[in-house]
């Protein structure tokens, strides 16, 4: 009678097993950055496809190429528009893994919607406290400016209506910053309270980058780390943002709800085709 039962139980616990292998994981969502398209993201869809046989993926299609050069709130009002029929019916809610520049449009679309239902939000190399670098990227698009003079541009009406002046934060001008910045500002400051609530519902906040990046400057940002008035590096609980607990960060934190990954050794443009960093990183948050 006991071998029956332990038979029994062996059966059961690996039906179990095998229903939560085949339907029992969240769909996970991935967004692009800039300069590209969604075909990108393809070999991360293969990962997750072979990590979970089953699990829904849903490789968003927009703002591809040049049109990821367009305003950022835009991009998150598009996005919200294809993805909202995937989250309604999403009953146990959805994962996001967003990458470079697609990280903030899913931070954008995750304080600005408040039935977004995200349980892991996967931040990707993505700078969440803002660029200030001179980069191969910057010298391309704004071959006449360099890091200490492209807020004239950035912060200027016209330059807020392109995506990567969104998220351009001046340390050396923090007034103008916060008077022109219409997205990165907003996100971090706390003055619209249902942004806060909003990113709050997050279960997880996974956010992975590296000092090998070489093209967020500083590459702490992609943990919400940044350059104080001298320049020297601050770490995201030094942050005026996270002492305040503008938008729920510092909250986020005490409940264990924040989870960083420094991985040496990875260029910007691999992060997301990086079997590595997906196995150590992401897999362990797609539940």
């Amino acid at each position: 009678m006991r071998v029956m039962a332990k038979s029994s139980s062996v059966a059961l616990l690996v039906v179990l097993l095998y229903f939560r292998m085949v339907v029992g994981y969240r769909p996970v969502l991935l967004m692009h950055g800039i300069a590209d398209n969604y075909k990108s993201m393809e070999g991360m869809v293969t990962f997750i496809k072979d990590a979970h046989p089953g699990t829904p993926v849903y490789n968003i299609d927009a703002f591809n190429d040049a049109d990821s050069f367009l305003k950022m709130w835009d991009q998150v009002d598009g996005v919200q528009k294809k993805i909202s029929p995937i989250i309604s019916n999403a009953t146990d809610g959805v994962n996001l893994i967003c990458y470079s520049q697609g990280g903030m449009v899913c931070r954008g679309f995750i304080e600005a919607f408040p039935d977004h239902n995200v349980k892991s939000f996967i931040s990707l190399s993505s700078p969440q406290a803002g660029q200030f670098g001179d980069t191969d990227y910057l010298d391309f698009f704004l071959p006449n400016f360099t890091r200490d003079n492209v807020y004239r541009f950035c912060f200027s009406e016209v330059g807020q209506y392109v995506s990567f002046c969104d998220y351009w934060n001046d340390p050396l001008h923090q007034s103008e910053y916060e008077k022109c910045s219409d997205f990165l500002y907003p996100l971090n400051s706390g003055k619209q309270p249902d942004y806060k609530s909003n990113f709050m519902t997050v279960e997880e906040l996974v956010l992975i980058g590296g000092p090998d990046d070489g093209v967020i400057t500083p590459w702490q940002s992609s943990h919400f780390g940044f350059y104080d008035d001298k320049l020297d590096v601050q770490p995201y609980q030094s942050q005026g943002f996270y002492i305040s607990d503008a938008f729920g960060l510092k909250t986020l934190d005490e409940e264990g709800r924040i989870h960083v990954y420094n991985i040496s050794g990875v260029e910007h443009t691999h992060w997301h085709t990086n079997k590595t960093v997906f196995d150590l990183c992401i897999e362990p948050w797609l539940k």
